[in-house]
């Protein structure tokens, strides 16, 4: 069985922001409304700043808003490859609080991978929202091949974050993660995966169709999803 997705294409990245920033601005009214707070994982990485500028400026209660990394990099605060201190740039002055999966004060992957769980396990679940971007290589959060592909995709249900060493390193990034697990993702009320280029949408395509089987970790996290996913795609 493969995930149901509902393809949105737009003719660029700007619009594509726009759309993709109301949805995650109604989810996130909606989740208020319901039960007065909100707690969505934002994707890192450059794809989605422009959807975060847009959703900044929108006029929700940002202080009943909790936002996770869905991953973040084994680097300190401020660095440029840290996925929270951009998500806190956008929105921290706007009044959410913005949880790190990382502390400055853990070296070893594992162990950061460890207290983040312990962190996420304080907080409201399952989130109400989680946005993820997709590589070229086809890895979504940081759930990439390596030593820890498999305790990503299948560890324990209620685990919801664990640290990660990719084997091979991306080139771009090459540094150990703590990415929120398989279990936690699909368990999100909505799921959104927002992407640019044909390289990326034709790995999504492919992932997709080939469900568990597939080589691309985003196939393997979407095999078996029973949520209605939508794709927000511009070239």
């Amino acid at each position: 069985m493969t995930a149901e997705i509902e393809w949105w294409e737009y003719d660029d990245a700007d619009e594509m922001a726009a759309a993709v920033a109301g949805d995650i601005g109604f989810i996130i009214e909606s989740a208020i409304d319901a039960r007065g707070a909100a707690v969505i994982a934002l994707a890192g990485g450059k794809t989605p700043l422009p959807i975060y500028e847009k959703l900044a400026a929108a006029k929700i209660d940002w202080k009943r808003v909790t936002i996770v990394p869905g991953d973040d990099r084994l680097v300190p605060l401020g660095d440029p490859l840290s996925n929270v201190t951009a998500i806190g740039k956008a929105f921290i002055p706007r009044g959410a609080r913005v949880i790190p999966l990382i502390s400055s004060t853990v070296s070893d992957y594992k162990a950061a991978g460890r207290a983040a769980d312990a962190i996420l396990q304080d907080h409201h679940w399952p989130l109400d929202l989680c946005l993820l971007g997709v590589g070229a290589d086809g890895h979504a959060a940081s759930i990439f091949p390596g030593p820890d592909y498999d305790e990503a995709l299948n560890g324990p249900k209620e685990r919801r974050a664990l640290g990660v060493m990719p084997d091979p390193m991306p080139p771009e990034a090459p540094v150990a993660r703590v990415t929120l697990s398989r279990a936690a993702i699909v368990s999100a009320r909505s799921l959104i995966i927002a992407i640019t280029g044909d390289r990326k949408r034709e790995v999504l395509e492919a992932a997709v169709e080939q469900g568990a089987s597939s080589p691309y970790p985003v196939g393997r996290i979407l095999a078996d999803v029973e949520l209605p996913i939508d794709v927000h795609w511009s070239a």
